[in-house]
């Protein structure tokens, strides 16, 4: 339900593209693993990925769940709620390898959290947290690198800038670009891994950014 949602909410905001490495494709049971700049760009990225067939459950912040409806939404698709610094952390990652093992893609934000940082512009992903590779070496998943560009100009900044980015997105209607990279097989340590899944995400957030013209992909 999601993946159709935003696939019709996103062109309303945006003027969404989305490019993909050559050969590559999101088989059943990957884990994709995206960059993370704003509360719009889950949608942006489920909006992309179901143009290319793909229906990813995501693991997400458990607070969303507590949300009346929304909660209950995100239960029924399968959604995979993140609790941190709580005895049930782990219980997010069996869900997931459970997933993966049902053959479902799962689209995994393993920055944490999103920029504090107020401006709009775009900028190479933060560090990573140990649950993609965690994931990756559990399951022998592939990993699927997913960089977007251009949510932060949807919505970014404190609260009311972002319920204003929100209110005239439809008006200025920004570019927005999502790139697919090609899947890796995590074969390393955890710290190797970790930073292999950063570096090919970094790699296709840059590309996507280029697309718009970022200077901060272009001067890289």
């Amino acid at each position: 339900m999601f993946s159709r949602l935003a696939d019709v909410l996103v062109p309303a905001v945006g003027h969404l593209t989305v490019t993909v490495d050559a050969g590559s494709a999101v088989a059943p049971g990957s884990i994709i693993a995206a960059n993370h700049t704003s509360l719009a760009d889950p949608a942006i990225v489920l909006a992309a990925l179901h143009r290319l067939g793909v229906q990813p459950v995501a693991m997400g912040a458990a607070g969303l769940w507590r949300i009346p409806l929304l909660g209950r939404a995100l239960a029924r698709d399968g959604y995979v709620p993140v609790y941190r610094g709580d005895p049930r952390a782990a219980d997010a990652l069996d869900l997931a390898a459970a997933a993966l093992a049902k053959g479902r893609t799962v689209l995994i934000y393993a920055e944490g959290g999103i920029p504090l940082r107020k401006d709009s512009a775009e900028a190479a992903p933060g560090a990573f947290r140990s649950g993609l590779a965690r994931l990756a070496e559990r399951t022998g998943a592939p990993v699927v690198p997913v960089g977007q560009a251009g949510a932060r100009r949807v919505t970014s900044g404190g609260t009311a800038k972002q319920l204003a980015g929100l209110v005239t997105a439809p008006l200025r209607r920004p570019d927005l670009h999502v790139h697919v990279g090609a899947p890796l097989t995590l074969t390393g340590d955890h710290t190797a891994n970790t930073r292999q899944a950063h570096a090919a995400v970094t790699a296709a957030w840059r590309t996507a950014a280029a697309h718009l013209g970022e200077p901060a992909a272009l001067a890289a």
